[in-house]
Parts: structure tokens; sequence; C-alpha cells
């Protein structure tokens, strides 16, 4: 059985890393049977979490996760898309990961309030100054990213036409590709789902409540992948 590593519910969401749920959700549409276990990312292959173990496989980072098992258990999450969506569903997994998910980080780690009541969390116990210490590390990797060098009215404005672009290529459909999801929903359904929960008060979370197709996306993905998280996250 795959063993899902992850740093276990946080924040009224599955998992605070919207890494960890994308992987989740993604073994649940290939119908795999896994178990969850709390991993730190000292302990990963690649020092991030989440990474799974699979017989003797130890397969660090999302994406490559979805493709080993995707080989490796004959699953292809994109079937049934045309070369152009599967071009479109890349491209947006992009857009999620290497530019909104910045947004994300920074609303939580950099805003003083949202600080305290969420990330300062992750080191309770842990001896002093690590705690700073890790937050300015987030912050020197916002800052090399490019997003971190930005005032936060322009970081949220960028965001902000992440977000627009994603409802208006999402319309009026279930899923991102149509009917049916594909393996990008898991990661805009992860994504989403942080930056919606009520946990945090944040500008990018108003942002995304002004798109009503991506509030009910995501309402529809957590009863779908996770009942009992939906009523919590709305």
């Amino acid at each position: 059985m795959i063993t899902l590593f992850g740093f276990g519910p946080a924040f009224g969401l599955p998992d605070p890393s919207p890494f960890v749920m994308k992987t989740e959700i993604q073994l649940k549409m290939a119908g795999l049977a896994y178990r969850r276990q709390r991993g730190a990312p000292p302990d990963a292959p690649k020092g991030k979490i989440p990474f799974i173990v699979d017989g003797g496989a130890r397969i660090a980072d999302s994406t490559f996760i979805r493709w080993h098992i995707e080989r490796a258990h004959g699953v292809d999450l994109d079937r049934g898309l045309t070369p152009t969506q599967t071009a479109q569903a890349w491209a947006v997994e992009r857009l999620l990961e290497d530019h909104l998910y910045w947004a994300l980080l920074a609303a939580r780690w950099l805003d003083d309030a949202n600080f305290a009541r969420g990330p300062a969390h992750f080191f309770d116990g842990a001896p002093d100054g690590v705690r700073e210490g890790a937050r300015e590390r987030v912050r020197a990797t916002l800052h090399g990213h490019g997003l971190g060098r930005h005032a936060p009215e322009e970081a949220l404005q960028l965001a902000a036409k992440d977000l627009e672009s994603l409802s208006a290529l999402l319309g009026d459909k279930r899923y991102l590709m149509g009917d049916a999801p594909c393996g990008a929903d898991a990661t805009l359904a992860a994504m989403l789902a942080g930056i919606l929960t009520p946990f945090f008060e944040t500008p990018l979370r108003d942002a995304a409540l002004t798109h009503a197709n991506l509030v009910a996306y995501r309402g529809r993905m957590l009863a779908q992948y996770y009942p009992q998280f939906a009523a919590e996250a709305a």
C-alpha cells in the first residue's frame, strides 16, 4: 500500500499544504489504496512535503508523485483530454504552483496576525529563535522568487489577475476541462481550499470570494473528496 507523508489537518483543512492535498486528491481520483502518515521535511527525500513510499520507491514532489503513480499503477489522470486540453491543464498547474501559491504563502507567513494564528504554531515547543528564523527564511524565499519584492498591494494585484483568469477558464463547467475531473483539478481544488479557508482573513481570500464559480467549485471538490471538511472550510 502507498504511504502518503503530509503534515496532518490544520487551518480547517485536511492538510495546510496544497501540495499534500493535491497528491491525496489524485490518489483518490486514481482509486488507489493509501494510508496517511505525518512527515517532516528533514525526513523527506528532497527536504519537502509531500512524499510517498510505494513498495521500495520513495518519491518526492507532487508532480513526480503523480507521474510515478500513473506509470507504476497504469493510471491516466488526464484520460479523455485532447492534446490541447492536456497542455492547457499543465499551464494552469504552473500558474497555480509557480505563481499563485506564493501569494498564499505570503498571506500566511508575512502578515503578523495570520502568522501568529497559523504557521507560528508549527514551532510550538521549539527552542527560542527557531520560529522567527523559519519566518525569515520564508521571507527570503519569497524575495528570491520575486513576489516578495513587491508591495503587498502590488502582489495582490498579480494574484487577483490569476484568480480572474482561473474563473474565466473554469466558466460554468463542473470541472476544469468539462464534465470529468483531470489531474489539474486536484491542484486547483487544493489551492482554492487553502486560499478560501475562513481560518485566515486575507485580502487574497477576499479577492477569491468575488468569483462565485471558484467558490462553488471549491465546495463541490471538497464535498467530493473531503466531505468531512466541506462544512468547516466553507
